[in-house]
């Protein structure tokens, strides 16, 4: 296969990150400088983001389906761009949440956490720049290392919010909105994770 042919995958695993970056920090300022009323048009913003994902993935497997020969398994190209997929729509996940439980004002550890998310996808997206030349790579390990260690620090950010949550608010629907957030800002960390698990799964089958 030709390198043109094989670029065609990596690129749009990099284009789909991009994607999950522009969520996320979407997210990150709709939270920094939250206002109610622009909700509705936020909301419309990031699904125009998760749709325009959408579309670029399914054009990838519809490259994909047409292939004879693919640079790596086609499993592992169809499994990394669901889980890019899944990223940019765990992001959205979190700011339906905010809609439809009509938060009126951001706690500050969610978007301490919101802040590790993005760096998360940062990342993640610098990760998969790297990912077209993972048999020659010094920095694809440390960065799938790096990736690992940003999720630890995400699951710490969330216990901790947990518990200043349950120790700090008395009203139990407040409780239950909060958290189911910070519950989704946390699997927005893990799915970070899970893309990098790929990569690494990866250049253990092909090195």
């Amino acid at each position: 296969m030709s390198k043109k042919q094989d670029s065609i995958y990596f690129n749009s695993f990099i284009t789909c990150t991009d994607y999950s970056c522009q969520a996320a920090h979407m997210l990150e300022e709709t939270m920094a400088d939250f206002n109610v009323e622009k909700m509705e048009e936020r909301m419309s913003a990031i699904h125009t983001i998760e749709h325009s994902a959408d579309m670029e993935k399914h054009a990838l497997l519809n490259t994909l389906s047409k292939a004879f020969i693919t640079p790596i398994d086609r499993e592992d190209i169809m499994l990394m761009s669901q889980n890019i997929d899944e990223l940019t729509d765990k992001i959205e996940d979190v700011l339906i949440r905010i809609y439809y439980n009509n938060i009126q004002s951001i706690r500050p550890d969610a978007l301490e956490l919101m802040k590790i998310v993005c760096r998360c996808c940062e990342a993640v997206k610098k990760m998969m720049e790297e990912f077209a030349d993972f048999r020659h790579s010094k920095l694809l390990h440390e960065q799938i290392i790096q990736i690992n260690s940003m999720e630890e620090e995400a699951d710490k950010a969330y216990i901790n919010s947990m518990h200043s949550l349950h120790t700090t608010c008395s009203d139990p629907m407040t409780v239950m909105t909060w958290r189911e957030i910070y519950s989704y800002l946390e699997k927005c960390a893990d799915a970070c994770e899970h893309v990098a698990d790929i990569v690494e799964s990866v250049v253990m089958k092909n090195t």
